[in-house]
């Protein structure tokens, strides 16, 4: 597995397809998946939050908070959802793991924030929990050939 600063260095062309898709309205927006206590899947929307070094989300308190810190597996999938592009989609698969660092808190605090025009945090924001994703897998899929891309999927395993 590898860090979303080493995924951007072996394929520049995924992540910042992957990129654009993640923030196609401005801030980062996706559908998490995670494994329930009982090996079921559970999914969520989040916003994450990329980095040239690193993929991240401030998790709130609850199900999936509880399924990432028992078992650290994740799908997190994103897409466009207006014509004529709305089946691209762009998805990696990986482990998650909490961050503890305050000095990394404080900057994604800061990016998270700035990307919403909000001036400090709100009520209860200190209850949140950071985590950063690891990518074992990627895909990509474009409704119609784009740039070096064909139409269909592209995947890639980095290493």
């Amino acid at each position: 597995m590898v860090t979303w600063g080493d995924f951007r260095i072996q394929r520049r062309d995924l992540a910042a397809k992957g990129r654009d898709l993640f923030y196609e309205y401005g801030v980062g927006l996706g559908f998490l998946g995670t494994v329930r206590r009982d090996g079921g899947p559970r999914v969520h929307p989040i916003c994450p939050i990329l980095t040239d070094d690193g993929l991240f989300a401030l998790i709130v308190p609850g199900p999936k908070l509880d399924d990432l810190r028992r078992d650290g597996r994740y799908a997190l999938h994103t897409e466009t959802f207006a014509p004529p592009r709305h089946d691209d989609g762009f998805y990696v698969t990986g482990s998650a793991t909490e961050v503890t660092d305050r000095g990394t808190w404080d900057g994604i605090t800061r990016q998270f924030l700035a990307e919403r025009n909000a001036s400090s945090p709100w009520p209860g924001f200190d209850a949140y929990v950071l985590f950063e994703f690891a990518i074992d897998r990627c895909l990509l899929t474009l409704t119609v050939a784009q740039d070096d891309f064909p139409a269909g999927d592209t995947i890639s395993r980095p290493s």
